[in-house]
């Protein structure tokens, strides 16, 4: 049954990937927020599945001997929370900072093209924009570690 979930999750992710690429190649127009929706509400509903399995007490992923493992070693639903709120921490602070970097560099280069003299201040700026990727990175070592 996991592995069926599994498979549909990889398949909602890949056609989803597929239809946007062929949208864009043709020029569709369309409702953007429907294609969205429909999508994310699929894989959503895969993935509350899974989560209902595994809070049920059926490993989602796991199988045989690796199951048998991590149960004997101790592993409780606690520290798997541990790992994935550190993973999210990290993930969504990077997501943050390509955004970040990306709006800061572009402007800083216009305004470095109209007068070298700003380089300095704008690398400071660039700079301030990838600290957030520091302190997410912070925070889930303080969340591994702590």
């Amino acid at each position: 049954m996991q592995l069926i979930l599994l498979a549909l999750a990889a398949a909602i992710a890949a056609g989803t990937v597929i239809y946007g690429r062929r949208a864009i190649k043709r020029n569709k127009k369309g409702s953007v927020k429907k294609a969205i929706l429909t999508s994310v509400s699929a894989f959503g509903t895969v993935m509350i599945t899974m989560i209902v399995l595994m809070v049920s007490g059926h490993p989602v992923y796991a199988a045989g001997e690796a199951a048998q493992s991590a149960a004997a070693a101790g592993m409780s639903l606690g520290e798997g929370f541990k790992y994935l709120a550190a993973a999210i921490s990290t993930g969504l602070a990077t997501i943050g900072t390509g955004v970040a970097v990306g709006s800061v560099g572009s402007s800083a280069i216009g305004a470095v093209a109209e007068d070298s003299s700003l380089l300095g201040k704008t690398l400071i700026f660039v700079g301030m924009a990838e600290g957030i990727a520091i302190y997410g990175m912070i925070i889930s070592i303080l969340i591994l570690f702590v």
